[in-house]
Order: structure tokens, then sequence, then C-alpha cells
């Protein structure tokens, strides 16, 4: 052993190391150590995570299914969040042009499962994140390294992987989850490449006051720019999430508040009454993205790490807690008997799980994009006839619902709130 090597900082010993404490990330970290008392996991991120009475950093809503609902309830993390969170009761789809006078119902249907709970709920990323950051801060066996620069460097196929922080310091877990977003620094050290497009369109985010009840309807107003939903929240509030092609985005984004409002309730419509803007908004650029692996020794993706999705069905937050449910499950019952977790058999295990699931999805959301965000007329005569097809079956509409709040499939443990 060299002199160098003898005074660096021995690495510190954890069964996981988490790269960053976003949704999925502190997800996972609840779930393993509330299915295995004693595991030691670090969770190493850039920024310092911002739990409850700070502002929150993540101003999107989510369309929360029913099983990731189960998920939030198995660990713990449902009643912390449960007052800010809306039931979908039912969802209106419209398609038309932008300055249609008249923008009818083509598709409406009650968005409740067979055993008589709501399929979706409405949720404000701000305050899921904030309630999984006090909880996992408050959890025996978690332990946060922030702020600090995500892992990069070495993972050996040996047992105790360790990877490099910033400061010259290694952390060794067993195995490695990058829970890091889109752009991950770990996905890139490992090698694993995408396969993907941009858009052209961005996202738009804001929140509305209106001045009549939403009686918990959500609407999806097919635009030819692309998709405007509207998405209940408590109170007489609305969460606009909106694409948008990328040049208008920028123009409508400069406006003053006036004028933006003036947009808004150019596509919002009149049966909620006189709108409000209760924020500014926020924007990011849209694509889609998959990885090519899931894992690679030592490593695992989840979330946005390993698949970014278009947002028209709501369902990102969705396919990364599907991401935790499955990988939690197979590393619970690995380490229950005394075996490796970050073993290749196990990793390939979670990969073949949930690789196909989220590819499907992402080209089934790519594909519903591609045909609503258009001004062709015969495609829009095309589309409306499909639609009013789907409303006269209503065995199809159940369907819908159930597939959408994640109650098909080989479900891990977790989306049925059980733990793993």
């Amino acid at each position: 052993m060299s002199q160098d090597q003898a005074s660096r900082p021995a690495a510190r010993p954890h069964d996981l190391v988490v790269s960053g404490a976003s949704y999925s990330g502190l997800a996972l970290a609840l779930a393993l150590v509330g299915a295995l008392p004693g595991i030691r996991i670090a969770v190493v991120d850039p920024q310092e995570p911002q739990g409850a009475g700070r502002p929150p950093r993540d101003p999107r809503a989510f369309a929360l299914s029913a099983s990731s609902r189960h998920l939030l309830e198995a660990i713990g993390i449902w009643p912390a969040v449960s007052a800010e969170a809306e039931p979908v009761l039912d969802i209106n789809i419209t398609d038309s042009e932008l300055g249609a006078g008249i923008r009818p119902t083509l598709l409406t249907y009650t968005n409740e499962t067979g055993e008589g709970e709501a399929a979706s709920h409405i949720l404000p990323g701000g305050a899921l994140l904030a309630a999984l950051v006090d909880k996992a801060r408050a959890t025996a066996g978690i332990e946060f390294i922030t702020p600090h620069s995500a892992p990069t460097g070495s993972r050996t196929p040996d047992a105790g992987a360790p990877a490099a922080l910033a400061d010259g310091r290694e952390i060794a877990g067993r195995l490695v989850v990058a829970a890091e977003g889109r752009r991950s620094s770990l996905r890139e050290a490992a090698g694993i490449k995408l396969v993907g497009w941009p858009y052209h369109q961005t996202g738009i985010v804001v929140t509305v006051a209106h001045e009549r009840p939403h009686m918990g309807r959500a609407v999806q107003h097919f635009l030819p720019a692309g998709p405007f939903a509207i998405l209940p929240l408590p109170g007489n509030r609305s969460c606009i999430t909106w694409s948008e092609e990328a040049r208008e985005a920028r123009r409508i984004l400069a406006l003053d508040d006036e004028a933006l409002l003036g947009e808004v309730e150019k596509r919002f419509g009149g049966q909620l009454g006189a709108v409000t803007l209760a924020g500014r908004p926020a924007s990011w650029r849209l694509e889609m993205h998959l990885a090519r692996a899931y894992v690679a020794p030592r490593l695992a993706l989840v979330g946005d790490t390993a698949h970014g999705v278009h947002p028209i069905a709501g369902q990102g937050l969705n396919l990364a807690l599907r991401d935790v449910a499955a990988l939690a499950e197979v590393v619970a019952e690995t380490m229950r008997v005394g075996l490796d977790p970050g073993s290749p058999d196990v990793l390939q295990r979670y990969e073949r799980w949930r690789r196909f699931d989220s590819t499907v999805s992402a080209l089934a959301f790519d594909s519903i994009n591609r045909l609503f965000s258009n001004d062709s007329t015969l495609l829009r005569a095309a589309r409306d006839f499909g639609l009013g097809v789907v409303d006269q079956l209503p065995f199809l509409k159940r369907m819908l619902v159930t597939e959408a709040a994640g109650l098909t499939g080989e479900l891990p443990r977790l989306l049925k709130g059980e733990m793993p």
C-alpha cells in the first residue's frame, strides 16, 4: 500500500448509497429502512434538501395514481400530505382549435377504481418532497451527506463498491442507486447511453385560483401546440400543466401578469368563472429519453435517471415509484436471507421487472403527444371519432382507469400498500 493510499480516509460502510435526495431516492431509502431494520443507507445530494416550512423547490403538481398512494401509505408519508391532495373524481377530454368558441367534451369518465377509491389524486410536488425529507431525516438508518457533490468515481464488481466524493473521501455501499434526475453523473460514469429525442415543446406549470369550485374534475384540452391540463387542487384552485411550442412559450413566459393571465384564460375555458394567477409560472424543456441499461456493476438507475417521459399523461412520478417498489422488493428479499444486494442476479431481476414497462409507457405517451399535438383537420376528425367511440364503451373506460391507477400487471408489494 502506498503512503497516499494509507493516508486516504477509509470508505464509510453502508449497505446502500443513494445519489439524489429526490422523490424516488428518498422513497426507496424509507421503504428499505422500514422493511429491513438495521440497514444502513447514505443519501448524497449536491443541495441541502428542504423540509416543511421552507419554500417548495418543485412548483409542479403530480397526478398520483392509486398504486403510488398505496406506496406512500406503506412508507408512512401519506398522512403528512393527504390534506394537500385532491382526489380526481371525473375526467373530461376535449380536442379543439385554440380559438374555438365552443369546446365540446368528447370523452368523460368517472375516475374510480373497482374498489371504490379515487384512481388518482393531484398532489403538489413541493409538499411531497418536504414530507419525504422530514421523514427521512427523522428515520434511523438513513444518513444525509449534503450538500455534497453526487458520487462519481469507481465502482468495482466486488462487495463494497466505493464512490468518490468531491472532498476526496470515499463512501462505500454494496449497491449504489442513481436517483439524480435526467442529468446523471453516475449514469454517465458507468458508460450507460441514452436513446431519445427533444419535443420542441416547453412545459409550463402555474397554479390559478378560480371563482367556482372544480368539484374534483380534471380537464385535458388537446390543443394544436400541445395538451393543456387543468388539475384540481384543494379549495378553488387548480394547477395548469401546459405544453406549448418552444418559441411561443418563450413569448408567453416573458409577458407581465395581466397579459399572461389573458393567455391562460384563452385556453382555460369559462366553466369555473373568473381566474387569477396564484404565482408566476415555471417552465422546462420537454424531451423523451430511455437509458439503454438500467443497471451496471453495483449500480441501479431509478426514476428520471432511467427514463424521462412526456408529461401528457402525468405518469412520470408514478413510473419512478414503480421503480422504487420493484427495486425495494428485490433488495429486501435478497438482504433478508443474507445475500448481496448488489449482485448481478439482483440487478438483472430489477431491470427485467422495470425496463419493458417503462419503455412501453414512454413510447405510448410519445405517440399520444404526436397524435394530438398538431392542427391537421383530418387527424382531428379521426381523433374525435375515436374519443367518441370510447365514450360509448363503459368497459373500455373502466380498463383505462384501472391501467392509469397502476393496478394491472405484476405489482410489487409496495404498490399494494404492503412493505416488501
